[in-house]
């Protein structure tokens, strides 16, 4: 079979932003700041276009109740809360309150802070602490690598069935087609063979920025 796909160059990405939910001055700040006081580690954010594809399912799935593993500085949470309703909640699972402390001012510029709640800790424990309300419609995954099964198996004891985890860094920059590939590359080899095999979920794995691993709930 021919291959179909693109190659992502600049100019792409920046057409796919043009005709996506729009970016605002608000996530390009966050984005700029994270990249001035952070340097090479700014890297560990979200893609560009990532953002409103997160937006986009989140609203997908009607989601009212969503969950963050890994928040870095706020600005996946950020997409994320933009597609929740004003009656929604995120509740973002971190280790540094440092780093997450950095997006908290532009949620409240972008209004959407009062939909967020920040769980600082051992994610696994926290998670596993949390008392929610209610099921979990949408998850975001974007932590250690090693730990990704470990955070699927507790959400989706807490998900309703119909809901959408997804989990970012899933192709580890082509990494993954390394079967001597050891680290973060072999864990994440481990996790999509473990979720395709997974008869508790469908799974998608797309090559939008380091590849999501998309999971519906059955």
């Amino acid at each position: 079979m021919a291959n179909k796909g693109i190659q992502p160059t600049d100019e792409l990405i920046e057409y796919v932003l043009a005709h996506s939910i729009p970016r605002t001055e608000v996530h390009r700040r966050l984005v700029e700041e994270t990249e001035r006081r952070l340097g090479d580690r700014a890297r560990m954010q979200i893609s560009v276009e990532q953002g409103p594809l997160l937006t986009f399912l989140v609203r997908l799935v009607g989601a009212r109740r969503a969950v963050e593993i890994g928040t870095f500085t706020g600005l996946s949470a950020l997409c994320i809360a933009e597609g929740l309703p004003p009656d929604g909640q995120l509740t973002c699972f971190d280790v540094s309150e440092e780093w997450t402390s950095i997006g908290v001012p532009y949620w409240e510029e972008a209004g959407v802070a009062d939909r967020i709640e920040r769980v600082i800790g051992p994610a696994a424990e926290t998670l596993e602490a949390h008392p929610f309300d209610g099921p979990v419609d949408f998850a975001f995954i974007d932590a250690d690598k090693a730990g990704y099964l470990t955070y699927v198996d507790l959400l989706l004891e807490r998900m309703r069935p119909g809901g959408l985890i997804v989990a970012d860094n899933a192709l580890f920059g082509g990494a993954v087609l390394d079967p001597d590939a050891e680290g973060n590359p072999a864990e994440i080899r481990r996790f999509n063979d473990h979720m395709a095999a997974d008869e508790r979920v469908d799974a998608v794995l797309v090559n939008v920025g380091d590849g999501l691993m998309l999971l519906r709930v059955r």
